[in-house]
């Protein structure tokens, strides 16, 4: 089924984010991960794309199996920026073989490494122009992704509002949301977006935040806010390893609670392999889950 009309047949929406192992590294271990959330029925999870699409085949591979095998829907990241036209036609028609029905387009990372090779001149500057691509092949559900506090890269959200609605209008169905830890910005943002008549479906991106050096990886990537009482949860248990761990799991748990209360779409969680964290995490919300989706 494409993601968009889950959207319209569902609310909320729940799905998990998971990555390809490193590239040297065997694809087996992924099953581990999914077999640990299979039973928490996910309506999709995510595959990501290693930055220069460095894992590319194992990303093609993984949504594969959780469709064909699993009979999980998956979405497959795809990123655009170091790649020519026909290195993207090829994965598309790899996806299309494969069953897959569902792509989230990306601009994607630069690469760390300083020699790199890009297409001279890029085949792809934005996401837009992927998402347009895509869209003229008309075999697949496209999500895009959007960022309540305004990407990083750009500097104003008003700007960065202006790309999103951009993309949206080149084809997008629907988006999943960057991380964040204040609820009121997601709700502001949803907002203005709804000013501009984009009534796009948006799953909520929630990242569990169970250690330290977590959370300063998340502040260098994408400077999001994080709230007093956040940051008084960090200060306290940053040196009582399982305290944390317990009191960002309890912290996600009552972000989703409320984002479901407010009505949101659908909820995305990044479970950055961790099943474990994710199993807790659902289970909090399993009776309110069901009430919603039998309403």
């Amino acid at each position: 089924m494409q993601i968009k009309n889950l959207y319209k047949n569902k609310k909320p929406v729940i799905s998990f984010e998971i990555f390809p192992p490193k590239k040297d590294g065997p694809i087996d271990t992924i099953y581990h991960t999914i077999d640990a959330l299979k039973d928490l029925k996910p309506d999709f999870i995510s595959v990501t794309y290693g930055a220069g699409g460095n894992t590319v085949n194992k990303t093609v591979e993984i949504a594969s199996i959780i469709k064909n095998i699993y009979h999980i829907e998956s979405l497959a990241h795809l990123t655009c920026v170091t790649s020519t036209k026909e290195e993207i036609e090829n994965i598309l028609s790899q996806l299309k073989h494969m069953n897959v029905e569902n792509i989230l387009a990306l601009r994607g990372d630069f690469p760390k490494d300083p020699n790199f090779k890009f297409p001279d001149p890029l085949h792809y500057q934005y996401a837009k122009d992927l998402v347009t691509h895509i869209q003229s092949k008309n075999n697949f559900s496209i999500g895009a992704a959007c960022y309540p506090e305004g990407h990083i890269g750009c500097d104003c959200l008003d700007k960065d509002l202006f790309h999103l609605n951009t993309k949206i209008n080149t084809g997008a169905d629907f988006l999943i949301s960057q991380l964040f830890f204040d609820n009121e910005i997601f709700y502001s943002f949803k907002e203005k977006l709804n000013v501009q008549n984009s009534h796009i479906p948006i799953s909520a991106g929630i990242l569990p935040v169970i250690n330290k050096k977590q959370i300063d990886h998340i502040v260098s990537l994408c400077g999001c806010h994080m709230p007093k009482k956040f940051i008084r949860i960090i200060e306290k248990y940053a040196d009582k390893p399982e305290a944390l761990k317990e009191a960002g799991i309890a912290y996600a748990v009552e972000q989703i609670i409320d984002l479901l209360s407010w009505g949101v779409d659908g909820i995305h969680i990044y479970t950055m392999n961790r099943p474990k964290t994710t199993r807790k995490i659902v289970e909090s919300i399993s009776t309110i889950r069901n009430v919603l989706t039998e309403a």
